[in-house]
């Protein structure tokens, strides 16, 4: 056996030896999804979730596609074939379980529930909102940020 076959292999075992990263996978077991619902859903931030996701891109298990500033996940099937049937024994396991259950309807929630309807705004001029929306120290920071 080579080491990079080992090194594969474990990378592949540790990839699914983290809560996390299960439960993401669980919410893709059957469609891609993108990035923002994974934190809705997960109520975790979205640095923790990213960095989630491209361990499992270097797994091999996930891949990403980008659509405009959202990035959307989907699972692949391992080239090796041992792995792939893992895997899927996994998804079925994680399918089966109540906690993934809950998981998964709170996506179909937060994925397909209808919008609310749009009001559009006037944001409040830049010297109103500073003003009357942040402390003196903040507007200070604000306005050196700005320079």
């Amino acid at each position: 056996m080579s080491e990079d076959f080992l090194f594969d292999m474990e990378t592949f075992f540790m990839a699914l030896a983290d809560k996390t990263r299960l439960r993401l996978l669980n919410l893709m077991r059957e469609s891609e999804i993108c990035v923002c619902f994974f934190t809705e859903v997960l109520e975790e931030s979205q640095p923790k979730i990213s960095r989630h996701l491209a361990y499992l891109r270097n797994a091999g298990i996930v891949q990403a596609r980008r659509d405009g500033k959202w990035m959307h996940y989907r699972i692949v099937k391992p080239e090796n074939s041992f792995a792939a049937i893992i895997l899927e024994d996994t998804l079925r396991w994680l399918e089966s379980e109540d906690k993934m259950k809950a998981d998964y309807e709170k996506l179909a929630v937060a994925c397909c529930a209808p919008t609310a309807p749009v009001t559009i705004m006037r944001a409040p001029k830049p010297d109103t909102f500073i003003e009357t929306h942040i402390s003196d120290y903040e507007k200070e920071e604000l306005e050196t940020f700005l320079l």
